[in-house]
């Protein structure tokens, strides 16, 4: 038994979906790019804190912002100051902080990634599903003009060039993304041994030390 296969309508699929590949990562690249960029801000605002440079009120405020970084560091500052947290804890604290905030910055690039590998895929799927489509027209007699099969070859072929095209694109975001990522998850890494400097220089006030002290008793 033959299976006939509309390969007309499945050759529109592959370029839509691909269309549609390139929607989602051109959001991508823009929405990780905004937000690294915020980041990035963050990271230039706690280093200032952690610094010493900015202090008091002006330190509570920066710590107390719902970003992944300033969240996290306010978290291990916390820690680092209760005196019932060994070293060895704390060290462990710092790795899932670490590995959170690297999971945090580096969500999505995965669907770069796939968009990458699948759109050349998709392209050449398109292509020999156009060619079928002309080969198929030709066999049944509908075609009889050189040039109609060429202009069918050649929108084939488009499908070719619009995941080319989508991959290329997608590569090139996905490499500046993923270098970035790379870079602001190093700096956060520097941000928590700064954290430790910190703490060392600003120890619990004794009066809050106490109080914490008796309340664990």
């Amino acid at each position: 038994m033959q299976i006939a296969i509309d390969t007309a309508y499945f050759h529109h699929v592959c370029i839509f979906v691909l269309y549609g590949a390139v929607v989602v990562a051109a959001f991508i690249v823009f929405e990780r790019a905004v937000y690294y960029g915020l980041l990035n801000m963050r990271v230039s605002a706690l280093n200032g804190v952690l610094k010493g440079a900015i202090s008091g009120a002006g330190a509570e405020r920066r710590l107390a912002r719902h970003d992944i970084f300033s969240r996290n560091i306010a978290n291990y500052l916390k820690s680092a100051r209760d005196p019932d947290l060994t070293r060895a804890h704390l060290e462990d604290l710092s790795a899932a902080l670490y590995i959170h905030a690297s999971d945090a910055v580096g969500g999505r690039l995965w669907l770069l990634d796939t968009i990458v590998t699948a759109a050349p895929l998709v392209g050449l799927l398109g292509t020999i599903l156009g060619i079928m489509d002309t080969f198929n027209a030709l066999s049944a007699g509908g075609i009889s003009d050189p040039a109609a099969v060429s202009r069918g070859i050649g929108a084939a072929l488009l499908a070719t060039a619009i995941g080319i095209g989508t991959a290329l694109f997608g590569l090139l975001g996905h490499n500046f993304l993923h270098r970035w990522s790379d870079h602001l998850t190093e700096e956060f890494k520097r941000l928590l041994l700064l954290g430790d400097i910190f703490v060392a220089r600003h120890p619990m006030p004794r009066e809050t030390a106490k109080l914490t002290t008796m309340a664990a008793e």
